[in-house]
């Protein structure tokens, strides 16, 4: 079967000044989730000291599921396919399984950095290093036995089972990234004015401010699809109609938040933003 019974071009016809800038703005978009997750993959892995940290575990697993986002997206974003259950060019349910593998990783940050705020003392003694990694192993497990459950049961089944685990799923989400947002950010605030001026309080301060300033833009790229799926669950419609992900605004927004995620890391942790400058680009020039 060739590439084009299969519809492998790109999405739009390049005839106009309009499709030719969607397709250079797919192909920048694809192209800065990759590097700059890469960037911050990198720099924790040459790090110790980071990776040392919980919060950077998950910054590995979000931004390694956000390379694989970005991967491909220069499929499902800038070629003509449809990714979805009935289409030949889908792609079996993985490709979106990357967008939510850095959606739990975020929640999971969400409800690490909240823990260790509320309860520093038995955090440090539940969330060892190790406990941490089995929390990631776990949703990545639990994420890829999704795709085989979608992808081994009939198409109506598969259909369901997901329209109801992400209709609940969303209104959970949303219900806890906000709520645990506005406590965390007041009890943070709290204990911080009350502890003296040191650069353990600092790191607590970037820390804490980090992962609310991640967690506003998260909401903010994720929330109009959350809405656009409960409305269309409420009133049984086509969610969505657009010609690929790479057409859908609703599809675009979570991408460029795979590109605003690891910008927010390298400007809110001076340890990542010096180990990316002196070990990873300046490595990499050298290289050239």
């Amino acid at each position: 079967m060739s590439n084009h019974s299969l519809g492998l071009s790109p999405v739009l016809p390049l005839i106009s000044f309009g499709n030719v800038l969607m397709f250079l703005f797919s192909i920048a978009l694809a192209a800065a989730i990759v590097f700059l997750n890469m960037s911050v993959f990198l720099s924790i892995l040459l790090n110790k000291a980071l990776r040392s940290e919980n919060r950077f575990m998950y910054m590995l697993s979000t931004s390694f599921s956000d390379i694989c986002s970005g991967v491909s997206y220069c499929y499902v974003g800038v070629l003509d396919v449809r990714d979805n259950y009935n289409s030949p060019t889908r792609t079996y349910y993985i490709a979106p399984t990357f967008l939510g593998l850095s959606y739990m990783a975020i929640l999971a940050a969400q409800a690490d950095r909240y823990h260790a705020v509320v309860s520093p003392f038995k955090y440090s003694q539940r969330m060892t290093r190790n406990r941490t990694l089995l929390v990631i192993f776990a949703y990545w497990v639990y994420a890829f036995i999704i795709v085989a459950v979608n992808n081994l049961v009939t198409v109506g089944v598969a259909k369901r089972v997901t329209g109801i685990g992400t209709f609940v799923g969303n209104i959970f989400t949303v219900i806890i990234m906000i709520g645990l947002n506005i406590r965390l950010f007041f009890i943070a605030k709290f204990q911080l004015q009350r502890e003296q001026p040191s650069a353990e309080r600092d790191s607590k301060r970037s820390s804490v401010y980090l992962i609310v300033v991640v967690a506003v833009f998260f909401l903010g790229a994720w929330l109009p699809i959350f809405i656009h799926i409960i409305v269309c669950n409420f009133v049984g419609s086509t969610c969505y109609s657009f010609k690929n992900e790479g057409t859908d605004p609703l599809r675009i927004l979570p991408r460029v938040n795979a590109v605003l995620t690891p910008l927010l890391y390298i400007r809110g942790c001076a340890a990542l933003r010096a180990t990316l400058f002196t070990k990873v680009w300046r490595h990499c020039c050298r290289k050239r």
